[in-house]
């Protein structure tokens, strides 16, 4: 792998960690990691990704947030525009990356169920509206394992999105 390449990820991996560390929010903060890795600026698309955290409003009902920031980042990179939304190359290409980005995350922690990922790592799933669960869930470890499957999912879609813009630049 090229030397570039490789800092880009580790850039974008370290920025979200410590984004989540910080802020919370991993869908948030692995968007964030991305941008601040690939140089990107765009608030209206982190500001919409706000709700995705915990599999969706915290519920723990839904795909992993992080995995949820990486999706909208690729789809900023390779998706569609209003202009073009007959474009069914481009929903394809966004779609098939998007894909990419879900099956390297489920080989890699064996599912993309924020809930399940929970209890693969804790042994159960913490209800984070419940202020007790909350604080057990920090004594427990999430932030900081939270933290690093923000910085994976950055790192794995900035792999992704860095290899398609130079085979499209071929």
């Amino acid at each position: 792998m090229e030397k570039g390449k490789i800092k880009i990820m580790d850039t974008a991996f370290k920025k979200a960690k410590q984004y989540e560390m910080q802020s919370g929010g991993c869908s948030q903060c692995t968007l964030a990691g991305i941008f601040d890795a690939l140089d990107v600026q765009n608030d209206e698309i982190f500001k919409a990704a706000t709700g995705l955290a915990d599999g969706v409003g915290l519920t723990g009902d839904g795909h992993c947030g992080a995995l949820s920031g990486g999706v909208l980042a690729i789809g900023y990179f390779f998706g569609r525009n209003k202009e073009d939304f007959s474009d069914m190359m481009k929903l394809l290409k966004a779609n098939l990356l998007s894909k990419k980005l879900h099956d390297r995350f489920v080989e890699k922690y064996g599912t993309c169920r924020c809930a399940d990922l929970q209890k693969s790592f804790f042994g159960r799933f913490y209800n984070l509206y419940d202020p007790e669960e909350m604080i057990a869930a920090m004594k427990a470890g999430l932030l900081e394992t939270c933290s690093t499957v923000a910085g994976e999912a950055a790192s794995m879609t900035t792999e992704i999105i860095l290899d398609a813009q130079k085979k499209d630049a071929k």
